[in-house]
């Protein structure tokens, strides 16, 4: 019966996923989703899914086409059978069910990776991280009880037993002893890990509304996933800006708004210190974001933004993401620069994109993603 049981449980978990997979677009433009985030799980809504099954009716009910009426009536429109419901009354029929499952963050990222078609990523950086790690290497005649290998102990005592002389296959009985138990051995393995820095920027001057912030919070949500995924130690840190930098913490990232102008170049120079006197980039993979409406204070700052990092920054970070959301009093020009600046996205690790709207951010995530950097 178990195993039936565990037959129909991951048909049921195959058919959600699919679910989910089919979807994915639709929950990556929504936020509600990221305020189910639980440490390990998500949960997501989806319809409710009922399993075919067969329903019996009864001879009395007629068939299809079958019923009141002549050849030739007209079928009136608005008809409604007494007890159905129409416009504005109550009715009897139930709707539609809508189930949330949780869903690991592992398997959510392994679902945007395949939705999205994404590259593995190759971390850099793994000589000097490392992970102790333990393996089963052998088998000995002393260990720990919890070590007993089962198998190889029963095989010991049957050899013994028949060797003897006093096996009965009649009576196949076999009687441990001390000398028969045999018990796993480990060995220590010191293994290469990757570890990983995001460091989030974002504008947070007057002119990058709720909305903006919004989308910014739902890319870095989905961005989050996919890293995390990828490596086995990550850290994020969050930088706002306008005409300052200062690093924040998560809740405050998305939750400030200032009225003041817009020096880039501010939080360039505040992501390269962090960098410099944390990150070395021999241990660490290193993916700076920066989120603005493309308005900066002036040509001569957006001149410092370039020079900065193609002297700094580029030369140790695995790619620089810059997202530019579209907004109503931004003027747009940050990305133009950055293009004509760097027009070579695979030499230069400089990833750009434009995020409209929250239908965008499905796009985005490829275009900062999909490079497997």
């Amino acid at each position: 019966m178990s195993l039936k049981i565990d037959t129909d449980h991951a048909r049921f978990k195959n058919i959600v996923r699919g679910k989910i997979k089919q979807n994915l677009r639709k929950y990556i433009q929504k936020g509600e989703m990221i305020g189910k985030q639980g440490k390990d799980l998500v949960s997501i809504p989806v319809p409710s899914i009922d399993l075919p099954k067969f329903r019996f009716g009864h001879a009395d009910q007629g068939g299809t086409g079958q019923g009141e009426g002549e050849v030739g009536d007209v079928l009136q429109p608005g008809q409604v059978e007494q007890g159905q419901g129409g416009p504005g009354s109550a009715g009897r029929d139930p709707g539609e069910h809508v189930l949330e499952v949780d869903v690991s963050m592992e398997e959510l990222a392994e679902m945007l990776g395949e939705e999205l078609q994404l590259p593995r990523i190759e971390p850099k950086g793994k000589e000097n991280i490392e992970d102790v790690k333990y393996r089963y290497t052998g088998v000995n005649t002393s260990g720990p009880e919890s070590l007993r290998h089962l198998k190889r102990t029963y095989k010991q005592a049957l050899r013994r037993t028949i060797a003897s002389g006093t096996y009965d296959p009649e009576d196949p009985q076999v009687i441990l002893t001390r000398q028969d138990k045999r018990y796993r051995t480990w060995k220590e393995m010191i293994e290469p890990e990757a570890n990983a820095v995001i460091i989030y920027m974002m504008d947070v001057s007057g002119s990058m509304g709720d909305e903006q912030k919004e989308i910014v919070r739902i890319e870095s949500f989905w961005l989050d996933t996919w890293l995390r995924s990828q490596y086995k130690g990550i850290e994020a840190r969050y930088i706002i800006h306008d005409a300052m930098a200062k690093e924040v913490d998560r809740d405050t990232f998305f939750h400030t708004r200032e009225s003041g102008g817009t020096m880039i170049s501010s939080a360039y120079k505040l992501a390269w210190k962090i960098i410099e006197e944390d990150y070395p980039a021999s241990q660490w993979n290193i993916y700076p974001f920066h989120f603005s409406d493309g308005d900066n204070w002036s040509a001569d700052d957006t001149s410092q933004c370039i020079t900065l990092m193609r002297e700094n920054v580029l030369p140790v970070v695995n790619m620089f993401c810059y997202g530019q959301v579209e907004s109503p009093y931004g003027s747009g020009q940050f990305i133009k620069d950055l293009r004509d600046a760097f027009p070579d996205p695979e030499e230069d690790k400089v990833v750009t994109s434009e995020i409209k709207d929250k239908e965008a951010i499905y796009g985005s995530i490829r275009d900062f993603l999909g490079k497997g950097y």
